[in-house]
């Protein structure tokens, strides 16, 4: 086996085209980010439904989430079930700590009317879409939204 370095020869043409391809390619991608040519925008969804949660964790290793405000109790999830749910909201409320903030602000897990679904911390600004993480996993936080629809011209921050 040689380490030697086989010299390929190279036609100039083809050099010289894939030069203009990717110029062209360039010149494409500027012309349509700058002009809005070529680019499709999705139109901004409403919300349609908005749940404020507080977590707190238990002794024996469950959590619970708790409605904000009324302190209404939304589910219990015990140890070992739904990791989905548990690794999101671990991460959320570790991100918060390292941001300094406290566990008082609540999360606010967000459907809106193109069907997806968020959950979102105002405290650091994080917002995730569940959607992205397939259909099951989202369903875990999707179970949790009451189905009663926001008042109209009601607004999330």
């Amino acid at each position: 086996m040689s380490n030697d370095v086989e010299s390929v020869p190279v036609a100039a043409p083809a050099l010289i085209g894939a030069g203009a391809l990717i110029g062209f390619t360039l010149l494409a991608v500027a012309i349509g980010r700058s002009g809005g040519v070529g680019i499709t925008e999705k139109p901004e969804a409403n919300p349609v439904a908005s749940l404020a949660l507080t977590v707190e964790d238990r002794s024996d290793g469950a959590i619970t989430l708790h409605e904000a405000g009324s302190d209404r109790l939304v589910a219990t999830v015990a140890p070992g079930q739904d990791g989905f749910l548990r690794a999101t909201l671990r991460g959320f409320g570790q991100a918060r700590l390292r941001a300094g903030h406290g566990r008082a602000e609540p999360f606010r897990l967000t459907r809106f009317d193109d069907g997806s679904l968020t959950l979102s911390d105002e405290a650091t600004g994080r917002r995730v879409n569940l959607e992205a993480f397939g259909p099951t996993n989202a369903g875990a936080f999707a179970r949790l939204l009451p189905e009663t629809l926001l008042p109209e011209g009601s607004t999330i921050r």
